[in-house]
């Protein structure tokens, strides 16, 4: 390929991976939103743990599905209208849970005391529950455009730079909220949605005019010609009917995503323990100010996450030879160990330690799980391997969302809580364990199948 080509594929390979992280990041400002609302919500409105869990269940299985539906709409449709679409509606659906209150006077939503009604749960679940449907229309869209965008070779070193989005988001958010409640009192939780929806609502133009959808949009060969001396321009169409097969050989079928997806079942059991539950349970069982909670988890996201993603992706490009799953293997054992340290710890500062330590190689997992299930299913179904793996990735939200909620509230506090997690941790480990010989990607089978049926 020549220099001029080089030079472009380059520059839009860059600008797709900035304009993603701006648009995901920004997909958290109106999602893990709720985390750091939760105990104002809880202490204002007087919903309980239990509630709340539910609200994050709902949304995590939502979510999930989401994903799936999606992930099999962007291998057909538009990636940047389905993204940019998801992230308008979600901003406005966290602008009308902020003003609901203001409903009163059309539903009871608030006693007289000001606590919350049944009715009023119902319609925060209810919407919360729609917008995990709208955040699923967020990761797809992003696996598949770094799929057609990124050599199979570079594609766990850049994902993981794109993954940092997550922890980019979910941490400004989370030190935001913090910030704004701890300004202007529990009672102005619903700053915690209108400030970051507003934000939010800048990412939209950002997905939609700063993305293709392919190199062939902009006078580009086909991802897996750029290194070719004399790539031709356009790629021999994949027939629908050899697309669904090579999306059930790549995914239905195929044992190694099932594994992904177990083993990424439980990575996000420990994760949503941290992010979810953690501002709850630093300041309950730790006894951290709120706003000093809000710190450590948004450093977990900023400073634990955005270096656990992006060395456990020059990890295993350098050393691992593109095999995604080691290091996701290595990652899970350190992660249990640091979290079963963190339980243990009596001081504070060593508590917090080890919840970076273990907020840094947990999001080696969480960026690689989905790089696994993008070279195992290709860039051919890599949106919809990633939804098989998102829905039991978000499925965990029955385990750290309502059964969490429930161990907390009772007797057994959050001691049971930090068990149940660590045991998670060494099921995922055995679990990854077993593709450790598997190869680094799936493009030689669909070759395969692509050679065996030249007629359809």
């Amino acid at each position: 390929m020549d220099t001029t080509a080089t030079k472009k594929y380059n520059l839009w390979q860059w600008r797709t991976i900035i304009c993603l992280m701006i648009g995901y990041a920004l997909f958290y400002f109106v999602r893990k939103n709720l985390s750091m609302a939760i105990p104002a919500m809880e202490s204002e409105l007087g919903i309980s743990k239990v509630q709340l869990g539910i609200f994050m269940t709902l949304n995590g299985v939502i979510y999930g599905a989401s994903r799936f539906v999606n992930g099999y709409l962007v291998d057909r449709f538009s990636r940047r209208k389905i993204m940019s679409l998801g992230l308008l509606l979600s901003a406005i659906v966290n602008f009308i849970i902020a003003f609901s209150p203001k409903m009163n006077g059309v539903m009871h939503l608030l006693d007289a005391e000001g606590k919350a009604t049944l009715g009023f749960v119902y319609l925060i679940g209810a919407l919360w529950l729609v917008n995990g449907y709208l955040q699923g229309m967020g990761v797809p869209p992003c696996v598949s455009l770094l799929s057609h965008w990124i050599r199979p070779k570079e594609l766990p070193t850049k994902q993981a730079i794109w993954n940092t989005s997550h922890s980019i988001g979910a941490g400004l958010v989370v030190m935001l909220c913090g910030f704004l409640l701890k300004t202007f009192g529990y009672s102005a939780w619903n700053l915690c949605f209108i400030v970051p929806a507003a934000i939010a609502l800048v990412g939209v133009p950002v997905i939609f005019f700063g993305i293709k959808d392919d190199p062939t949009e902009v006078g580009l060969p086909p991802i897996e010609k750029m290194d070719e001396e004399t790539p031709s321009e356009q790629e021999k169409p994949v027939s629908k009917a050899l697309q669904n097969k090579i999306m059930r050989k790549m995914v239905f079928q195929n044992p190694v995503l099932w594994i992904i997806a177990l083993a990424n079942f439980c990575m996000n059991v420990i994760r949503g323990t941290i992010l979810d539950w953690g501002g709850t349970f630093l300041v309950q069982d730790k006894g951290l100010d709120i706003s000093v909670a809000g710190s450590v988890i948004g450093s977990c996201e900023l400073i634990g996450g955005i270096l656990g993603m992006l060395v456990s992706g020059w990890v295993t490009d350098r050393f691992f030879g593109h095999r995604a799953h080691r290091t996701c293997l290595v990652c899970m054992i350190l992660t249990t160990v640091c979290f079963a340290l963190f339980w243990g710890c009596t001081g504070v500062t060593s508590a917090v330690v080890f919840l970076l330590l273990s907020a840094f190689f947990i999001y080696g997992p969480q960026a690689l799980y989905g790089t696994c299930a993008s070279m195992q299913s290709t860039k051919y179904a890599a949106g919809t391997g990633n939804g098989i793996i998102g829905i039991l990735g978000y499925l965990s939200t029955f385990v750290s969302g309502i059964w969490f909620g429930h161990v907390a509230s009772s007797a057994f506090g959050w001691n049971r809580v930090y068990i149940y997690t660590i045991a998670f941790g060494v099921i995922g480990s055995l679990i990854i364990a077993l593709i450790w010989r598997v190869p680094a990607d799936g493009y030689a089978k669909v070759q395969k199948i692509i050679d065996e049926n030249p007629d359809l």
